[in-house]
Formats: structure tokens, C-alpha cells, sequence
């Protein structure tokens, strides 16, 4: 079992270069590229901004291409990456090749694209079979992610497209292709409202499962914090992993741990990050 931990953090701060140089330093064995840069949303005004960062200039491959071969003098790989959002804007979902491409250029094997919250999995299925043909030209998967909506009356989410295990498996299955698979986030899984487990998907998601996005939180909210910092109960997510035979990447995506902090402190960061799912790496040796 290998470890990964997300870029978004660490390189809003100090860039994406030394962010992976940092990551590799810290002791993960690969990168999961975040490629929200590459399109910067007002979600208030829902639509894009002006944005001079090198993923949405001409140059976006050569730029996924150096990260690469820093990962690569390091000593780690890029094994996942993560598209722009929401998808639900046309604009955005316009880039999307886009992010395969720079997946691909990075040495990345699965592309994480969020389906549209409020969509039907056939009204999704739509978007992804449009992708797919491109996607697996570049030899890279793309995987499809349980997410959540706020219902501001309760106070706690609620459903939205992959949020359950009838809707995850859904989303895939009606589109019936092996380059479409699971990335499961366990901090959307945990929250309240999301009338689901981590280890309730796990198993329903079985062989469709390749991907993760680790991270901890308090039941209630999308906190991305460290594991085992909060509430989230983690040897028996772990043990699901074990038991469906899961041979993926365990993925960290616990951004705000890392985010708000002085560029002298991001490496102890990445290296309690480190720690964190080297324990867990422990845990699913040890299941």
C-alpha cells in the first residue's frame, strides 16, 4: 500500500513545484496533482474569472511535464489528479480534456472529475461518456466522487449525486465502462445527512473503487482535517478497504491542515500528514 497527499494546500503557498518537492521530502511515495488553478470560479457571480496561472495558459502540458520531472528527481510519482469544479458550468467543463491531458503529461493514472451535484446519474452519464474516449486515448481512468449539499434549515448536508451507495454505484454502472471508477472522499461519506458510511460504500462500491480522498472531520462538516484529529472512526473504514481488496493509493486530502500557514511551516505539515496515513498504511497491513 503507497501513500499521496493532494497539492492544493501546500502549493498555494509555495507553489506547485516546491510543493512537490515537499511532499516527496516529507515521505509520501507520490503527488495527487490539484488542478483548481486552472480555472478560478466566483461562486457567487457563477462564472469564471481572468487567470494568468500557467495550468490555463498554452503552456499547461509543459508545466504538468516539469512537475513530473521533479516528482521524478525526488524519488515519487504523480499517481492522481483532481479537475476543476463545479462541473456544472459549461465553462469549466470545457477544460476537462484539458485535465486529462495534464494528468497524463504528469504520469497520473486517474483523473477525478465530480460529477454534477444536483444531476441524475443518466443526466452525469452524459458528460462522462463524452470524456471517455479522450480519456482513455491518454490511458488515463476517470473517477467519479460522492459529494454533498447544505440543507441550511437543518444545519447538516444532504443528498447529491454519489452521495449514496444506490447513486455511486449508479453513476458508474449506467455508463458500463472500465476507464469510469470510484474515488470515494470519507470526510463526504461521515457528515451528517449523508444517510451513508464510508464503510457502507466501501463495500457496496467493491472492485469499482480506486481511488480515495482521506481525511477527517467532525460529522457534521467538510472539515479536511488531519486523520485521527476528529470524529471520523478510521480502523474500520480500513478494514472495509482490506476487505474488498482495495489496491489503490491511500490519498490524503486534508487541505486544511496545511492551508493558512507560513511557507517556514509547510514542511512540518506535510510531515504530520505523513505520519498520519503511514498509520494508516500500518492499520491496512496489519487488517
Amino acid at each position: 500500500m503507497k501513500t499521496s497527499t493532494n497539492t492544493a494546500a501546500p502549493a498555494g503557498i509555495v507553489g506547485e513545484q516546491k510543493a512537490v518537492e515537499l511532499i516527496a521530502k516529507a515521505g509520501f511515495d507520490a503527488w495527487d496533482f490539484s488542478m483548481f488553478d486552472m480555472c478560478r470560479y466566483d461562486w457567487q457571480a457563477q462564472k469564471l474569472l481572468p487567470n494568468d496561472h500557467p495550468l490555463a495558459g498554452t503552456n499547461y502540458l509543459a508545466f504538468a511535464r516539469e512537475l513530473k520531472h521533479i516528482g521524478e528527481e525526488c524519488g515519487i510519482v504523480c499517481n492522481q489528479s483532481h479537475a476543476p469544479f463545479p462541473t456544472g458550468c459549461r465553462a469549466i467543463r470545457d477544460y476537462m480534456q484539458r485535465a486529462i491531458e495534464c494528468t497524463a503529461e504528469a504520469g497520473g493514472e486517474i483523473c477525478v472529475i465530480h460529477p454534477d451535484n444536483n444531476a441524475t446519474p443518466e443526466q452525469n452519464a452524459e458528460m462522462y461518456q463524452e470524456l471517455l474516449p479522450f480519456a482513455r486515448g491518454c490511458g488515463v481512468k476517470i473517477a467519479t466522487e460522492n459529494m454533498w449539499n447544505w440543507d441550511s434549515e437543518k444545519g447538516h448536508s444532504c443528498f447529491a449525486a454519489c452521495a449514496t451507495p444506490e447513486s455511486f454505484v449508479k453513476h458508474i454502472d449506467v455508463v458500463g465502462d472500465d476507464f469510469l471508477v470510484a474515488c470515494l472522499d470519507i470526510g463526504h461519506a461521515e457528515m451528517k445527512g449523508s444517510d451513508t458510511s464510508a464503510v457502507e460504500l466501501i463495500h457496496a462500491l467493491g472492485h469499482r473503487l480506486q481511488a480515495l480522498h482521506i481525511h477527517d472531520n467532525d460529522k457534521l462538516h467538510d472539515s479536511h482535517q488531519i486523520p485521527f484529529s476528529m470524529l471520523i472512526d478510521f480502523p474500520p473504514i480500513v478494514k472495509a478497504l482490506k476487505e474488498i481488496g482495495y489496491s489503490g493509493y491511500l490519498t490524503l486530502e486534508a487541505d486544511y491542515y496545511i492551508f493558512d500557514r507560513a511557507p517556514e511551516s509547510v514542511y512540518g505539515g506535510l510531515q504530520d500528514l505523513a505520519a498520519s496515513v503511514n498509520r494508516l498504511k500500518y492499520m491496512f497491513d496489519e487488517a
